[in-house]
């Protein structure tokens, strides 16, 4: 029996993870769980998994979570100090880590120091703060497992090869709801359609961050962690039918793949089973249906996202720190109609060019340079 705590069990990631668990009871105890206001699912989710203990960062919906299951022997917590309450519970042998954006860092952390294995899905972790990370999980002899289905693609692909055998990691990306569009026909896309991933069921910011192309971005930053590459070994390429999760491609000129449907439960489902696999009864991959895999080169032109992201990886420092805070921010404010989608895009570039950067810096410094690039883009568009 394995015991899991969830560190954001009501967004896209975490539900389907509790999908997995859900098949695989006798397998799986759910010890903890968060949320950030949707008490109303966690409510359901308490109820079906009894955890230990949960966390909500909205103070006042905790309290009110505290109301609706009085009766149940349940402790609830709020706020960030609630998060590292269940990252750190002592019952879980692993934490999955789904929260989105930065509020990830310190849980993760403290979840590392506690010396639990971590099922990554956060990205902004390892954007932020890649080298601060891994090497705590190699002090602590922690095992990253990642959760995105490119990275653990690439992970399984590198199964019984060494890192210095590694010619290029190949990550696959099904080009968003714009794709094949130009500038002219992007620059007034709406929130709606953006939304409209093409493959993937995922929450509303990393379908943004799809459309855009930063969201493959924060993914070549992760890479370049996860598997001790250079920014130039990582490579991008479009495959629209996204079978292939993301390649391998050795010094010998072999290329390994993981491939399979379209599920994002089959990579949460070796992230929480590592190092055995287990069965399921997803959809197979049925090749003559899907006729051909095609693959195309990354238009950076329309979605100049990716590009910043390669620039702000190769600078290096607090450069990916400062790019990641003004995305969060400017998505959010995308979301909410108040800027246009080259306004996200142009103005990171404009905050990477403006940045000091750090070079030597620790997890407090991290979140204040994440603070300061946020003021920027607040500033820029205050009174929208």
């Amino acid at each position: 029996m394995k015991n899991i705590s969830i560190l954001g069990s009501t967004g896209s990631i975490g539900t389907q993870a509790l999908d997995v668990v859900r098949s695989n009871k006798e397998k799986f105890k759910v010890v903890g769980l968060t949320a950030g206001k949707n008490i109303e699912l966690l409510e359901k989710q308490i109820r079906e998994f009894n955890p230990e203990i949960v966390a909500v960062m909205d103070e006042e919906k905790a309290i009110e979570l505290k109301r609706k299951i009085s009766h149940m022997d349940v402790e609830i917590f709020s706020g960030i100090e609630g998060l590292n309450e269940v990252a750190t519970i002592e019952s879980a042998h692993v934490v999955l880590t789904s929260v989105v954006g930065m509020v990830g860092l310190v849980p993760t952390m403290k979840a590392i120091e506690a010396k639990k294995d971590i099922a990554l899905a956060n990205k902004e972790t390892l954007v932020t703060a890649g080298k601060i990370v891994m090497d705590a999980a190699k002090k602590n002899k922690v095992k990253i497992l990642p959760v995105d289905s490119e990275h653990s693609a690439i992970f399984q692909s590198l199964s019984g090869y060494e890192n210095k055998d590694i010619n290029r990691v190949i990550l696959t990306a099904s080009g968003g709801p714009f794709r094949g569009l130009k500038r002219q026909e992007v620059k007034d896309k709406k929130v709606n359609e953006a939304l409209k991933h093409p493959k993937w069921n995922m929450g509303k910011k990393i379908s943004i961050d799809s459309a855009t192309l930063m969201n493959k971005g924060l993914e070549v930053i992760e890479a370049k962690w996860l598997f001790d590459v250079e920014p130039e070994q990582i490579e991008v390429v479009v495959h629209p039918q996204s079978i292939i999760h993301s390649m391998v491609e050795y010094k010998d000129s072999s290329i390994i793949s993981q491939m399979g449907y379209p599920d994002m439960r089959v990579p949460i489902q070796y992230a929480l089973t590592y190092p055995e696999r287990m069965e399921n009864n997803y959809e197979k991959t049925d090749f003559y249906k899907i006729g051909q895999l095609t693959f195309e080169k990354a238009d950076t032109q329309t979605f100049p996202c990716l590009e910043l992201a390669y620039e702000a990886l190769k600078k290096g420092g607090s450069y990916p720190a400062v790019l990641n805070g003004a995305n969060e921010e400017l998505v959010e404010l995308y979301i909410q109609d108040k800027i246009k989608f080259y306004d996200i895009s142009d103005t990171i570039k404009e905050v990477l060019e403006v940045h000091d950067p750090k070079y030597n810096f620790s997890v407090k410094d991290i979140i204040q340079i994440d603070k300061w690039s946020r003021e920027f883009v607040k500033n820029k568009f205050k009174g929208v």
